[in-house]
């Protein structure tokens, strides 16, 4: 029985409702075209709602009391006051480290010229040096003349000019013994005291 009714109904609501319009060709793009409309209506409500709190928040941030903005601008001069100061340290730090190298540059240079200095002979040294060598080229030379060429006066003079050159230095001590030696030696040939 509940069966015969509901049929009943359906043909009614049948008889009502008239014939099915024309079913569009593409139905299924208009399926999809509505479901995205939907879609974006459901998305554009909260969006629109958080766009509404944003510009209440604007809003409400620009009616605050300027009070803030004084303190964010105190805050804001105070903070380029220590970024002007850490300027300057950071400026007198560099200045400071560069002089520092510079000094440690001059301090390196003097030490490598001080060890240069210290390789160079000192004059007077090498001077006496000098005149030691000397001293004993002219002994050697008048031990020459006297022994193998048999230039006795020259021999004697030069000996002499040793002594007379280099009076303190021990080959001025070997002419004088030499020069004695040639005195007793030829007191011993002739039997005269020259």
């Amino acid at each position: 029985m509940e069966e015969d009714k509901i049929k009943s109904l359906l043909q009614k609501a049948d008889q009502t409702a008239g014939r099915p319009g024309s079913v569009p060709t593409n139905l299924t793009s208009a399926i999809r075209r509505r479901a995205r409309q939907r879609r974006f209506i459901s998305l554009a409500a909260p969006l629109a709602a958080a766009a509404m709190v944003l510009i209440a928040f604007g809003v409400w941030r620009l009616m605050s009391t300027p009070a803030g903005d004084t303190n964010e601008q105190v805050r804001l001069a105070m903070l380029q006051a220590e970024v002007q100061q850490l300027r300057a340290q950071t400026d007198s730090t560099l200045k400071l480290v560069r002089e520092v190298i510079k000094r440690q540059r001059r301090r390196s240079r003097l030490q490598e010229l001080e060890a240069k200095l210290a390789r160079i002979p000192d004059p007077l040294e090498e001077m006496q040096r000098q005149a030691d060598k000397t001293a004993f080229v002219l002994v050697y030379q008048a031990n020459r003349m006297y022994n193998e060429l048999d230039q006795k006066d020259s021999a004697i003079e030069t000996y002499n000019r040793v002594i007379d050159l280099f009076p303190k230095s021990k080959w001025a001590d070997v002419a004088r013994r030499r020069l004695a030696e040639i005195q007793n030696s030829s007191v011993n040939k002739n039997g005269l005291t020259i």
